[in-house]
């Protein structure tokens, strides 16, 4: 079945290039479009399209189509082109000739356009909520070590002392900065497209007010141009957002990696969660963390391929949008577990004393010596001029004994004060 089969035959080479494989991704949105289906049925009975007994019959037909996908037994086999289509059928199947009623008032176009919203929004949301986890555990890692010195890199040359706890806190600070952007996307895919039709609405009285209370978004998508416009946009935008994210976990993941080096040496994981190599038994691998960090990496590339995608289509609809769908969804199903297996990882960090006696280690006090100079009178330039020479004359000796106070420094982490920014969002 196809919706939009007038009774001729089609090309099979021709269909099967279309169709595409929009059958196994449209599992991830058959219950969305159940939902955006329950409250379009109650929309045209509260119009008058149908009687209310019809309701009742497209009600029960839905809620067991919505059961089935639930129990996982709904499939969508090569008979159909889409999710969409298999509904329609089966709700036909269910509830006799009432089931082709279901399509009065909508397209085909409206029907995908709100089901992605609400996969998106239903979506963005988990992802918040598994952004909040992985902060909550990372702010209690810098509560636990903000008192570990860790060397402080730039150029990936030993520069100033830092801890665990900054280092820790840092990353979750950063979360908040993503939540605001997976906020911004969460608003942009609040608003209600369905009853655009095909892009330029319909002449039937339809009543776009009380789906969008029905679905609970935030506001309706009042211009139809626009609510059909938004596919592509709102990927965009999604993919942002995702890409912003990824970028956190990505550079998070490599100074793990990095850390876990014996060069480094200064974090460690239970074996378990490592991988040996076949030829070298002494290996541990942060594979979890490799592998995090390369599908951030190509989920950061999302957002180049939608905008390859979408860039310079004219308004209205275009089957080009339907290559969105997948890589999209994969992004979200992805982005999901990355945050699981991160954030169960990481709770079980080894923090490791770090020698600061080796001689690497030597010259890590030095602004903070060269800052003790100029509050005993010094000018900065003269300060800097005699701690350089100490160094290059290898008289050097460090004084380790200096604190920094300000907010956000080693010996003020804030973490209070970050913890209620985030309580904000």
């Amino acid at each position: 079945m196809k919706l939009w089969d007038k009774g001729l035959s089609i090309d099979k080479k021709i269909e099967n290039f279309t169709v595409g494989n929009d059958r196994e991704i449209d599992i991830h949105i058959a219950k969305y479009d159940i939902k955006a289906s329950l409250a379009h049925a109650k929309m045209l009975a509260k119009t008058n399209f149908i009687t209310k007994k019809e309701l009742n019959l497209l009600v029960d037909g839905l809620n067991i189509l919505q059961q089935q996908i639930e129990e996982k037994t709904f499939k969508i086999d090569s008979n159909f082109e889409d999710v969409h289509s298999k509904i329609e059928f089966d709700l036909t199947q269910i509830c006799g000739e009432v089931g082709k009623k279901i399509h009065t008032a909508r397209s085909r176009n409206d029907q995908v356009l709100v089901a992605l919203h609400l996969y998106y929004k239903n979506n963005l949301q988990f992802i918040s909520s598994k952004v909040k986890t992985l902060f909550n555990t990372l702010l209690e890692l810098a509560d636990t070590y903000k008192t570990k010195t860790l060397p402080g890199y730039t150029h990936l040359q030993v520069a100033m002392p830092s801890s665990f706890g900054l280092w820790f806190s840092a990353y979750a600070e950063l979360l908040i900065d993503d939540l605001y952007i997976i906020n911004a996307a969460l608003k942009t895919v609040d608003q209600n497209p369905l009853g655009s039709a095909a892009g330029y609405g319909s002449s039937f009285p339809i009543d776009r007010n009380f789906t969008t209370e029905e679905l609970e978004f935030a506001t309706l998508k009042y211009n139809v141009v626009a609510a059909q416009m938004s596919r592509g946009k709102s990927e965009r935008t999604i993919a942002m957002a995702l890409g912003s994210l990824s970028n956190t976990l990505a550079r998070f993941a490599m100074d793990i990696c990095l850390y876990m080096s014996q060069n480094f040496d200064f974090i460690s994981f239970p074996d378990e969660l490592t991988t040996g190599s076949s030829i070298m038994p002494h290996k541990k691998n942060p594979d979890v963390f490799e592998l995090i960090r390369g599908k951030c990496n190509k989920i950061q590339s999302l957002h180049t391929e939608m905008v390859l995608i979408t860039n310079n289509l004219p308004s209205g609809y275009h089957r080009d949008y339907q290559l969105l769908k997948e890589n999209m969804i994969l992004g979200f199903e992805e982005t999901k577990d990355i945050l699981d297996i991160f954030d169960y990882s990481i709770q079980q960090i080894i923090v490791k004393d770090v020698d600061l006696n080796d001689d690497k280690y030597k010259y890590l006090y030095t602004v903070d010596n060269i800052n003790t100079l100029i509050e005993n009178g010094q000018s900065f330039r003269e300060a800097y001029q005699k701690i350089g020479k100490e160094v290059t004359n290898g008289t050097y000796i460090p004084d380790t004994s200096k604190k920094h106070s300000h907010h956000g420094s080693i010996n003020n982490l804030c973490l209070d004060e970050i913890r209620t920014k985030m309580r904000t969002l």
